[in-house]
């Protein structure tokens, strides 16, 4: 079938890091890199042997070999950029948030839908091994029924001029959320609240909590403000327990043979009764090394060919988006749970 013809739209922060995967992917091609700096476009370029280079959209359309469209570009380009791509005929993958808006994002997977064409939001989380194994676990019953999601994404630094700590931080565990919680089990409401000391006009510390369908919930802690990096991980079941901890390459995952109950016992029982612990060994899964976004130019690249949905279609990123805009109006309204 010879390799898939890419472009790769937007050349600042996420861009090159597109760029770079794909022109190591053995079965893709970058075939444009597309920037409205037209020199920052041709560097990025030149980097990595790609010999289109443009500051046009339609250029790039224009190129029947292009099979595919990476769009690495500001949230509130999203929606315009990829209607045109599908029109002509690409399927596109989009960096997270599928759009800045819950309506846009539903425009782009609705126009994909129609057209057969392929939408793939980059949840690059998604496809670490450690999020892989923890689907597995989760899904497949070995922590027993779901009861919660308790997440610390802090740092001091990296504070956002356009977003707040929500919208920069929070995607990450709600595309998350999305992909391990068994089938059946979804969000009905999302609750938020932050503050903003630096005063920059926007929440740099939240907290976010999403209340799902079979009553668990899933507790999200950000903050731009923090003086230590933590990017740590809870999952509570009915009959183990999970902990994530991202910046322990060693032992990302730890499984917890651990839980607390109370017995068969009625309501009036129930109140009054001892909880009883039981408390067993400790498992620590090796897990392969590999780039999570390779993963990602991979899946897009293997959609494409076989015209199947990528495992972080479209419609998850439209799930992720309500749960971003629900957080926000939430946030607006002083902590109010907003159904979703």
């Amino acid at each position: 079938m010879g390799q898939t013809g890419i472009a790769v739209v937007g050349a600042g922060y996420w861009g090159p890091n597109l760029v770079r995967n794909f022109a190591a992917d053995e079965g893709s091609t970058v075939r444009w890199v597309c920037d409205l700096d037209l020199a920052r476009a041709g560097r990025l370029a030149g980097r990595y042997g790609v010999t289109g280079v443009t500051d046009s959209l339609t250029e790039v359309l224009a190129d029947p070999d292009v099979r595919g469209v990476a769009i690495a570009t500001p949230a509130r380009t999203h929606g315009k950029i990829a209607e045109a791509c599908i029109e002509a005929g690409k399927d596109v993958l989009i960096e997270k948030p599928l759009a800045a808006d819950v309506e846009s994002g539903r425009a782009i997977v609705e126009k994909a839908d129609a057209a057969g064409a392929i939408v793939m939001t980059d949840h690059t989380f998604c496809y670490t091994s450690a999020v892989g194994r923890i689907r597995e676990t989760v899904r497949g019953g070995d922590l027993g029924s779901f009861h919660y999601y308790d997440s610390v994404r802090i740092n001091l630094g990296l504070v956002q001029s356009d977003v707040d700590v929500i919208w920069d931080l929070a995607p990450h565990d709600f595309s998350i959320l999305d992909f391990i919680v068994p089938d059946g089990v979804n969000p009905v409401s999302v609750s938020a609240v932050g503050s903003d000391p630096l005063g920059v006009g926007h929440a740099c510390v939240a907290y976010v909590t999403v209340t799902m369908s079979n009553g668990a919930i899933a507790h999200v802690h950000l903050n731009w403000l923090s003086p230590i990096k933590v990017r740590s991980v809870m999952i509570g079941g009915s009959d183990r327990m999970l902990v994530w901890d991202d910046t322990r390459p060693t032992q990302r995952i730890s499984i917890y043979d651990t839980t607390a109950t109370i017995g068969d016992l009625s309501e009036r029982e129930r109140r009054e009764a001892l909880v009883s612990y039981r408390i067993g060994d400790m498992v620590a899964p090796a897990l392969p090394e590999v780039e999570a976004l390779a993963e990602v130019a991979r899946e897009f690249r293997e959609a494409i060919e076989s015209r199947r949905a990528p495992a972080t279609d479209g419609w998850a990123g439209l799930r992720v988006l309500t749960l971003l805009d629900a957080a926000s109006r939430s946030l607006e309204s002083g902590g109010q749970a907003i159904a979703v």
